[in-house]
């Protein structure tokens, strides 16, 4: 058996929720530098209603909230 050539986080999860690393060791390489880098993130308080808001927006326009709030933020800083 290989190891899937995918960059997709759910197919990659679904194969090792069903697969050992043990199985694959005669194909694993070791990777020097960091694969995935830590992203800086904000907290930021919301009210109840204010969350309510960005997820009822957010739905609409079919992404999550971190997403719509990152667009916001994008938005103000390039204008």
């Amino acid at each position: 058996m290989k190891l899937p050539e995918t960059d997709s986080i759910r197919e990659l999860a679904d194969f090792w929720d069903t697969h050992d690393v043990t199985e694959f060791g005669d194909q694993l390489v070791e990777v020097p530098e960091r694969v995935f880098a830590h992203r800086p993130t904000v907290t930021i308080p919301l009210t109840a209603d204010e969350l309510k808001a960005v997820r009822d927006l957010a739905a609409s326009r079919g992404v999550d909230e971190a997403a719509l709030i990152r667009s916001w933020v994008q938005e103000k800083l390039h204008h």
